[in-house]
């Protein structure tokens, strides 16, 4: 593998600069195939997932400092290392105080077939970023198999969700689909598909549960369309004592998932 090269840019109005920081636009990274992610946990956590960096942008630093070590492993797994100064760094973070080190990487999901067996996480149409990045996060710590994104939904590669995720992006096998296309891969597999429903009579803490299986969660403003709850082969309700009515998507699916994944829990 060829090392990345080294450069310094110090200017807000480089071309290369202006490239990185349009990834904040979904447009933009659906046109390049690119995203950022900010922090050095994050970095450190992708190349210990073996994913290769197309870039990383750093505050210039002492020759002793932690981040130079992470440079280097960046420049050994094929990625350019660009050293620069705080106002390009608040430039691309679009925000002040930001974190010292900022990663370019490719978008990646993989093909649904590789998600064969355990307890896999279906998304309908979430669009709270936030959401998408924490249910990651979640079914990570929880040991799932994978996220799967169905219908129009957040991009997981935004920076809102990135951040979310705390590097359980790079851990966490992505897929889309559809809802034909998730029912076709459940029967493929033996999978049942728990569905969340508020009119299902179905306790969750109450159900037997055997992997593989498939946690469908709907919208944060609807839940589950009609078609979603119908492709479900058990509908199952998560149960409250106060007077709200509802929970946030990403605390719905952390509840519902450790129901699911406990037997396995160790």
């Amino acid at each position: 593998m060829v090392a990345g090269s080294v450069k310094t840019i110090t200017s807000t109005a480089n071309p290369v600069i202006k490239a990185a920081r349009a990834l904040h636009m979904r447009k933009a990274r659906a046109q390049s195939g690119l995203f950022l992610a900010e922090g050095q946990k994050l970095l450190w956590d992708a190349l210990s997932a073996g994913w290769q960096p197309h870039m990383m942008f750093a505050l210039q630093c002492d020759p002793d400092d932690p981040v130079q070590t992470l440079a280097a492993k960046v420049r050994a797994a094929g990625g350019d290392v660009i050293w620069t100064n705080r106002p390009v760094m608040e430039k691309l973070a679009r925000r002040d105080n930001p974190q010292t080190v900022m990663g370019v990487f490719e978008e990646r999901y993989v093909p649904l077939s590789q998600l064969a067996g355990g307890t896999i996480v279906a998304l309908e149409a979430p669009r709270d970023p936030g959401n998408v990045g924490t249910v990651i996060r979640t079914a990570d710590a929880l040991g799932a198999s994978g996220v799967v994104l169905l219908g129009n939904f957040a991009d997981p590669f935004g920076s809102d969700a990135v951040r979310a995720t705390m590097g359980s992006l790079f851990h966490m096998p992505l897929c889309r689909t559809d809802l034909a296309g998730l029912q076709s891969h459940a029967a493929s597999i033996g999978a049942a598909i728990i569905g969340t429903h508020l009119s299902a009579t179905t306790d969750v803490r109450t159900l037997a549960v055997s992997e593989p299986q498939i946690l469908l969660m709907g919208t944060e403003q609807s839940g589950l369309s009609e078609a979603a709850a119908g492709a479900a082969t058990r509908l199952v309700r998560i149960p409250m004592g106060g007077s709200a009515d509802s929970l946030n998507l990403a605390i719905a699916t952390a509840i519902a998932l450790y129901q699911l994944r406990s037997p396995y829990l160790s």
